[in-house]
């Protein structure tokens, strides 16, 4: 049977709560990627990472149908991009798990491919603190840092970890010979940039803009898809091992 809930028939969904205790929902986002990258990327990579781990996992989960959008006001000066506000997002996952548990899920883990996503999903694992519910959730290519290397000093949106998940996942996404470099270097980004980028203490959002006219941070071009493989598959391998252990505890 399949794990994808959106290709059951409500009866399969319904044995699926006893079969398969874990629902995996991915977000993602509409937004831009620079202009050899498609605004879909980020749901792409949440998609394709949720189904390895579904894979993975043997029958005992289901993936849910993707949020397709994300938070990402830091991407609405390039056309195309389309946002939801922090407290719409957070609304729309928690309906979404709500729903999901009146049906008799009790273990949630969402995969986001969009680091925007991130701290509204934090806020919202808090409020499932006190519940019955476990609701866990995990980024994508964080999780993996530890292989990225032979990267610019500035990489990240749309650079060179991003373009090889897509070139594994979905080359057809990916129009190489239009893929361009963004701000690479520290001493490329003005004064607010190089503080958005430090690590630790004070923090200061900005625009994508403002990191680079073509909101690219880091050198796609040197991106390949077997350095995407490694990367995608490695991610699938610890975030199911996390999700054992979820479905024991």
């Amino acid at each position: 049977m399949t794990w994808r809930l959106a290709e059951m028939t409500t009866d399969q969904a319904r044995d699926a709560v006893r079969e398969s205790p874990l629902a995996i929902i991915p977000v993602g986002a509409q937004e831009q990627h620079g202009g050899g990258m498609a605004m879909s990327t980020d749901s792409v990579r949440a998609v394709g990472l949720a189904e390895r781990v579904a894979e993975r996992l043997a029958g005992r989960a289901v993936v849910a149908p993707a949020v397709n959008y994300g938070v990402s006001p830091h991407h609405l000066e390039f056309a195309g991009t389309m946002s939801l506000s922090p407290a719409t997002f957070t609304a729309v996952v928690r309906e979404l798990v709500d729903s999901l548990s009146q049906h008799g899920w009790r273990r949630f883990l969402v995969i986001t491919g969009h680091g925007g996503n991130n701290p509204a999903l934090s806020v919202l694992a808090q409020e499932y603190v006190r519940s019955d519910l476990v609701f866990a959730w995990t980024p994508f290519t964080s999780v993996v840092a530890d292989l990225i290397d032979g990267v610019s000093e500035v990489h990240g949106h749309a650079g060179e970890a991003e373009t090889a998940q897509m070139l594994y996942l979905a080359p057809d996404l990916v129009q190489v010979d239009r893929l361009e470099p963004g701000a690479t270097t520290l001493d490329e980004l003005g004064p607010v940039a190089r503080l958005a980028r430090r690590a630790g203490g004070p923090r200061v959002s900005v625009g994508f803009d403002v990191y680079h006219k073509r909101g690219v941070l880091g050198d796609p071009r040197i991106a390949t898809a077997e350095q995407g493989r490694l990367l995608v598959e490695t991610a699938a391998d610890r975030i199911a091992d996390f999700a054992e252990e979820l479905l024991s505890a």
